[in-house]
């Protein structure tokens, strides 16, 4: 889903290369702690749970929930392309972890908390957006 402008580029470091990159090969990169097994997002280099530095990126599932969204009307900018849903999704393995993200492939009207998605990413520029798809 193009939004009919850029998106903003991401700064790369260390920390958060994997999510930015990772849909490449198709896969949805989350840090987790190899000590005591805590998701972490945004990505960190230490375990908020148990202050391990032992914590690395490691692919989920892609799949979630719709937790909330909003339908955003607005053009913020020249060429944006509107409506679209700006939603929060849960992800699977670890219901505490939200990522921000649209949901595509849809009617904005045909969104509803709750929703079983999946990730599809886009790409722009070696950065690979995740953004998320309705389940069949």
């Amino acid at each position: 889903m193009s939004l009919g402008v850029s998106r903003p580029r991401p700064r790369l470091d260390r920390d958060n290369r994997a999510f930015w990159t990772g849909g490449g090969e198709g896969k949805l990169m989350i840090c987790r702690c190899g000590d005591c097994g805590q998701w972490l997002h945004p990505p960190q280099p230490v375990c908020r749970a148990c202050w391990s530095e032992n914590v690395a990126p490691q692919p989920v599932s892609g799949r979630g929930t719709v937790d909330s969204f909003t339908v955003n009307h607005q053009p913020w900018m020249p060429g944006l392309a509107v409506p679209f849903v700006i939603a929060r999704v849960a992800l699977e393995e670890e219901p505490a972890i939200y990522l921000t993200t649209n949901i595509v492939g849809c009617p904005v009207e045909d969104v509803a908390v709750g929703d079983a998605v999946h990730v599809m990413f886009e790409e722009e520029d070696g950065i690979f957006f995740p953004l998320f798809e309705k389940d069949a």
